[in-house]
């Protein structure tokens, strides 16, 4: 498996969503085309891997209760925030600075049909990246995303996971509380689950670890997962 790896940095939300959409909708139409006329030779859809980094921002999955923002029009403004009502499964979550956002478009029909597996190896390369800094994490059952601590009390996410899936190519992703500022948090019901917390990597290691190095990591442990290269 090759995936083409691009690191967009800070950008906005919609601009991003924008970026995806377009390299979504072309990797959907090329494998419909290819349905339609299999006699007429096209290459095959490539994979790709986008990380990024957001302003403030909540969004909404499509199966989300809006009832889960705490905020209304002027108090998003006055915190500095956007909101959008999105197209990836899921509730609510946040977006901001010091959280690496990973966005994989990948055809799974090149690789496993089963969208529950796809979520169990992004999961497996955070839990994977955060072990080779000390952090034990694992899944929450009944919910998708890492957690540290899940069988206790004190289980708290740290990584919140919600895809689209159309003709089996995936867009959306993950979003790794590597430093952001987790006050925005209380603004939300995260991904609508009431009693449980939100942490970061800088909560639990006790120091703000280096952005770029962790995204390094964790490239390199979804690189491993999907037994890929990138290009």
């Amino acid at each position: 498996m090759q995936i083409k790896f691009e690191n967009w940095g800070p950008i906005d939300y919609q601009q991003a969503w924008d970026k995806q959409e377009a390299v979504f909708q072309e990797k959907v139409n090329l494998k419909f085309q290819n349905r339609q006329h299999p006699e007429v030779e096209t290459p095959s859809i490539s994979h790709h891997l986008f990380f990024c980094e957001h302003p403030h921002v909540y969004t909404l999955g499509k199966s989300g209760d809006k009832a889960n923002l705490l905020l209304n029009e002027i108090e998003l403004k006055e915190i500095g925030a956007k909101f959008y009502p999105i197209n990836r499964g899921g509730d609510i979550t946040y977006h901001g600075p010091g959280q690496l956002v990973g966005y994989p478009i990948f055809d799974l029909e090149q690789v496993f049909t089963d969208i529950h597996k796809y979520l169990r190896f992004l999961e497996e390369a955070v839990i994977q990246m955060l072990n080779r800094y000390g952090i034990i994490a694992g899944r929450y059952e009944g919910y998708t995303g890492v957690w540290i601590e899940p069988d206790l009390p004190s289980a708290r996410k740290i990584c919140a996971m919600g895809v689209r899936c159309s003709r089996w190519i995936t867009m959306h992703g993950f979003a790794l509380n590597i430093h952001p500022d987790l006050n925005y948090f209380k603004h939300i019901i995260p991904c609508g689950i009431d009693d449980k917390d939100v942490t970061s990597m800088e909560r639990e290691l006790g120091y703000k670890p280096n952005f770029e190095e962790v995204s390094l990591v964790l490239k390199e442990e979804i690189a491993r997962q999907f037994e890929a290269i990138y290009l």
